[in-house]
């Protein structure tokens, strides 16, 4: 059996504080994204949101990990990040709680991501809305600068799909 770590050896609680396996999502395309709730990339929600809608019958499964990282842009608790999610996109894809993404306290799952993935200049994620596109294998294979919109994902997830 395999030693290395793919993305479906981690866990992470969701927003309700259920541990999920990412095991539950082999043979998934998932996109993970560290997110905020007052940020300027924050309408990203929306095209996340059609991501999810556009390809989820064929596999696609977008994950949202709000982050308080980034200059105090998700400074409320998981029932108001989830609630605002709703109300102001119909986020309707999964949602987990806070975690850091960077520094000695990063969740593992991000600290895995990022060396999988590397980055312009350092590995360290530098905001919020920064992307990871996995393969349904677990495999990390592209990541996408927080500015990068949703839409401009669709063909990376296509090819894998």
């Amino acid at each position: 059996m395999s030693t290395t770590p793919t993305f479906h050896t981690f866990t992470a609680d969701d927003i309700k504080g259920h541990q999920v396996s990412m095991n539950d999502y082999q043979g998934k395309v998932v996109l993970v994204v560290n997110t905020a709730s007052q940020c300027g990339l924050t309408p990203q929600y929306e095209g996340l949101e059609s991501l999810y809608q556009q390809f989820h019958e064929r596999g696609l499964v977008v994950l949202g990990f709000p982050c308080n990282q980034f200059g105090n842009q998700e400074s409320g608790g998981e029932e108001e990040i989830s609630e605002f999610c709703q109300v102001n996109y119909g986020v309707s894809f999964p949602m987990f709680s806070k975690v850091k993404v960077n520094g000695s306290e990063a969740h593992p799952l991000f600290r895995y991501l990022k060396k999988a993935t590397g980055g312009f200049l350092t590995d360290a994620i530098k905001w919020n809305f920064t992307k990871f596109l996995i393969d349904r294998d677990g495999t990390p294979v592209e990541r996408f600068a927080p500015t990068t919109a949703p839409e401009q994902i669709a063909p990376a997830i296509e090819k894998l799909l």
